[in-house]
Formats: structure tokens, C-alpha cells, sequence
């Protein structure tokens, strides 16, 4: 049993090599725009599409007028057409399912960071010697801190900062089957209660993002004062920057730990299948129908800081790391649907909006059981889940 994972590490470039990575992502930012802007003129004057191949045969002739572009190999000089032509495969996808379309806009300076190698050309990973090689680059120093498993196939380099990293994606990659427990965990995801497990554990959150909220406004006033186009708010904008990779970091790393300690607790993990987009969406406006112009409250503003507190929890990024993680493990994930479980006791299954009396307390209205909220609701996604593997054996879903 075989997985496609990624690997990511950090890179130490040297003064030369930075500097030549750093014109690599110029390069490739034009190289970028241009095929998005041939894509746009060939449909608005022909209404004609152009594939990502079509464009591939266009590099050929990109050596006599621009070699530089090619100093690092045409491989990567693919990679960055095939990063257009995912976000035109992105585009029509949410269009076609009636989502915000986002068409593909020309890439600045401060939005393009990182270069990718789509093939196996162009880049060499040299573990034992711990380096990296890149051609037009050289050998790049780079911190394995952990061993590359699988077969390499592509790469990503990326610019954060003032740091550089590489993501090394590989196939054929060995499953790590965990010994069997025989234990089994609902989770229920949570704001003040990061989760809340059907074994009785209230894990709280960290709030990294309200923690970090005063230093960011700080340096946000600070950013207000200083002069458009000048070093001090080139160098203010890099610190605000680097607060954010810093909570986002932070945030990441506890995800890591907790996914890894539950997946390797338990044999069953059952979750809520939040959707997380519909719950951070903003209020629709409420027109004042006796006042021309004028709006009535929404709660928009509280409905604002739900919405931080939601991002600032990091729902999605623990349920991805959960899920891989445990498909590596032999271990099984299953989401079950959120409805009523916070309103359903878990002791006699009676429903309704009344027992859930405040936002930690439980009190059935019709057997009289109290609980934590939190801890009851995950017992019943436990419940569900388990309901769920049942019938998915007997082959009715």
C-alpha cells in the first residue's frame, strides 16, 4: 500500500544563490503574465483558447529572445505554464459549479514566490550530502530534518520572507500501519474547546491569532504612518508579514501534534463535516423599509469576530492532517453530518433546540441528563459514526 506525499524542508541558500533564486522568480513572473496575457488577447481577438500545451511549444523559440528566462532549464519554465493552466482549470470549475469565478490576474512582485520543477529535470535531491541541486543555481544547503520516503517527483521553491523552503512531492511512498487499539473517538470541534472528545477530553484552544491581535494593530499603525514606495514601509510591510507566517505557523505545528497523538490513540476517528465556508460568511444586508438608503442591524459586527474566532481554530487544517495521517496509519476517518448534534442527548436521544441551555451546559428536557455540551455532542458523532461504518458494510450507502 502505497501514498503520494510531500515533503518540506528548509533551504540555506548562500548570498549568490539567493540572489539568483530571487531573479529565477522575476523571470518566471513575466514568463507568468505573458502566457496570461496571450491567453486573454488570443480569446478576446479570435475567440480562440490556448492550451497549456500549445503554450509548451512556444518556449522553443524563447532561447533566442530571452535565454536568461531559460537559464534554469525549460523544465521549470513548465512548471510555471502549468501553474496558469490550473488556475484556468480552477476558474471554470468555480464557475461552472456557481461559485465566485476569481478569473487569473497578472502576478506583482510581492505575489509570486515560488518556483516549480513539474518534472523530474532540471533538480536533483542529494540527501546524504543534504543538498539540493537546482540547475542555473547550484547545490543548495538544505536541513533534512527528516528522512525523504518515496520516489521524488516534483518540486515547489518558495520564497517566505526572508527565508526559503522546498516541498518535495513524492509517489510509491510506504504506509506506516499502526498496531490496532481497539479504541474509538467522536470529535466535536470547537471555539473556546478546540475539540471535545467522546472519552471525556476538553481540549482547549490556542487563539494564537487573539494572542497575536494587539502586536498586529501595533504594527498595522505603525505601517499607516509611514511614506508609499519607501524603504521604512517595505521593511513594516515585511513585518507584518512575518507576524502572520508566525501565528499561522504556531497554529499549524499544534494541529500537527494533536492529529498525530489522536491517530495514534485511536483506531476510529469520527468528525463533523463542518462546512466551514457557509459559516464564515457574512450577513446579508438588511434594507430599512422606511428609510430610503438605510440599513437595519444584522449583527454583522459579532457575526465578525465569530468568524476570526472560527478561522483563528484551524477546523480544516486539523481535519486534513487528521485524514492523512490516519490513511497512512490504517486507521479510519469518517465525518458524519453536524445536524442536531448539539441539540440531541446522548444518554436518551431525545431532540431539541431547549437542551442545549448555554454554550457549555446540557440539560436534557426530556430524561434530565447534564453534561458539558460539548463532551455530549461528541458522543453523539461517535454514535453517528458508528451508524454510518454499519451501514456502509451492509452496502446501503
Amino acid at each position: 500500500m502505497t501514498r503520494c506525499r510531500t515533503f518540506r524542508y528548509r533551504l540555506h541558500p548562500t548570498v549568490r544563490q539567493a540572489l539568483a533564486l530571487s531573479a529565477q522568480l522575476n523571470y518566471q513572473r513575466e514568463l507568468y503574465n505573458a502566457a496570461l496575457e496571450e491567453r486573454v488577447g488570443t480569446w478576446k481577438w479570435s475567440h480562440r483558447s490556448i492550451s497549456y500545451v500549445g503554450q509548451c511549444r512556444t518556449l522553443t523559440g524563447l532561447g533566442d529572445l530571452r535565454p536568461e528566462v531559460l537559464s534554469s532549464g525549460v523544465a521549470l519554465c513548465r512548471g510555471t505554464l502549468k501553474r496558469l493552466d490550473r488556475a484556468f482549470a480552477a476558474f471554470y470549475r468555480r464557475e461552472k459549479n456557481g461559485d465566485t469565478p476569481g478569473f487569473p490576474r497578472f502576478k506583482s512582485a510581492q505575489r509570486f514566490d515560488s518556483l516549480q520543477w513539474e518534472d523530474r529535470s532540471g533538480w536533483k535531491v542529494k540527501e546524504a550530502d543534504r543538498r539540493l541541486y537546482l540547475l542555473g543555481i547550484g547545490e543548495i544547503k538544505v536541513n533534512y530534518h527528516r528522512a525523504l520516503r518515496g520516489v521524488p517527483k516534483a518540486i515547489t521553491v518558495k520564497r517566505e520572507g526572508a527565508k526559503w523552503w522546498v516541498s518535495v512531492r513524492c509517489v510509491d511512498v510506504p504506509a506506516e500501519v499502526l498496531e490496532a487499539t481497539g479504541r474509538e473517538v467522536g470529535l466535536d470541534l470547537g471555539v473556546a474547546n478546540l475539540v471535545a472528545t467522546s472519552d471525556g477530553d476538553l481540549i482547549l484552544g490556542e487563539h494564537f491569532g487573539s494572542r497575536s491581535r494587539a502586536q498586529l494593530a501595533d504594527a498595522q499603525r505603525a505601517l499607516a504612518t509611514k511614506r508609499p514606495g519607501s524603504n521604512g514601509r517595505r521593511r513594516q510591510v515585511e513585518t507584518i508579514a512575518h507576524l502572520h507566517r508566525k501565528v499561522a505557523s504556531q497554529r499549524r505545528n499544534t494541529a500537527h501534534q494533536l492529529s498525530r497523538r489522536l491517530v495514534n490513540d485511536y483506531d476510529l476517528i469520527v468528525l463533523e463535516d463542518l462546512a466551514i465556508t457557509n459559516m464564515v460568511r457574512t450577513p446579508r444586508a438588511k434594507a430599512d423599509p422606511d428609510s430610503v438608503g438605510a440599513f437595519l442591524p444584522n449583527g454583522a459586527a459579532a457575526k465578525a469576530g465569530l468568524n476570526r474566532s472560527i478561522h483563528d481554530a484551524g477546523w480544516a487544517t486539523l481535519a486534513s492532517l487528521l485524514s492523512y495521517k490516519a490513511e497512512s496509519a490504517g486507521r479510519t476517518v469518517v465525518r458524519v453530518s453536524a445536524h442536531h448534534t448539539s441539540q440531541r442527548c446522548g444518554e436518551c436521544g431525545h431532540v431539541d433546540a431547549g437542551n442545549r441551555v448555554t454554550q457549555a451546559v446540557f440539560r436534557c428536557l426530556g430524561c434530565g441528563h447534564e453534561d458539558h455540551a460539548d463532551l455530549n455532542a461528541a458522543r453523539n458523532i461517535l454514535r453517528a459514526g458508528r451508524a454510518r461504518l454499519a451501514l456502509a458494510s451492509d452496502g446501503r450507502i
